[in-house]
């Protein structure tokens, strides 16, 4: 065999190894690929059932009913359309009504989706990316301030310092107190409370 032969082989079967090689990868990435929808795609196009997909959108207030064999009914809205959400599980902690949500699972063929994980906000102005993308899409998406969804006018929740702001403030204290009893502790020096 001569060089150039030699060389056009190996070129060859490097190829066939990668082609192969990409091939398993992408087989195996088919299975664990999931879309983000909203409700309102899942609607308009007719999503077949046992397709598993990310369903994002806000939780319906009211929708919210939980069973005794540990089952929880909600329902996941974008304002534009509303899809039935059947979890078995416990809910994160910033699970709830009105607020943002991300729930990954299954289509059934009576239009619910059974969701195998459901996935909270994780603070008072985060909004999943698809769902924000979603909601701006139908105009229904306000910047600025929250930078929240448009909603009904609400009873506003005692505002909460973020820990940064408390963290800070406790230091301010400290410091004072520090300050007041190295004055204290200092020779000849005469007490605040005695001086006029």
């Amino acid at each position: 065999m001569t060089r150039r032969r030699r060389r056009s082989v190996l070129i060859l079967v490097c190829g066939a190894v990668l082609a192969a090689a990409l091939g398993l990868v992408l087989t195996a990435m088919r299975d664990t690929i999931v879309f983000f929808r909203s409700p309102t795609e899942v609607a308009s196009q007719k999503v077949a059932p046992g397709t598993r997909f990310r369903l994002g959108g806000l939780v319906e207030a009211g929708s919210l009913k939980r069973e005794a064999d540990g089952h929880v009914e909600f329902a996941v809205t974008d304002t534009g359309s509303t899809v039935a959400v059947r979890y078995r599980g416990l809910l994160p902690d910033l699970f709830r009504e009105g607020q943002g949500v991300v729930t990954e699972g299954v289509l059934q063929a009576d239009g619910t989706f059974r969701a195998d994980t459901v996935l909270a906000k994780h603070d008072e102005t985060y909004m999943p990316r698809e769902v924000a993308d979603a909601l701006k899409a139908q105009g229904r998406w306000q910047e600025g301030g929250a930078g929240g969804p448009v909603k009904p006018a609400e009873a506003k929740p005692a505002e909460v310092k973020p820990r940064q702001a408390r963290a800070d403030e406790n230091r301010a204290d400290e410091s004072r107190a520090d300050e007041n009893r190295a004055g204290e502790d200092q020779p000849g020096s005469v007490p605040r409370t005695a001086v006029k």
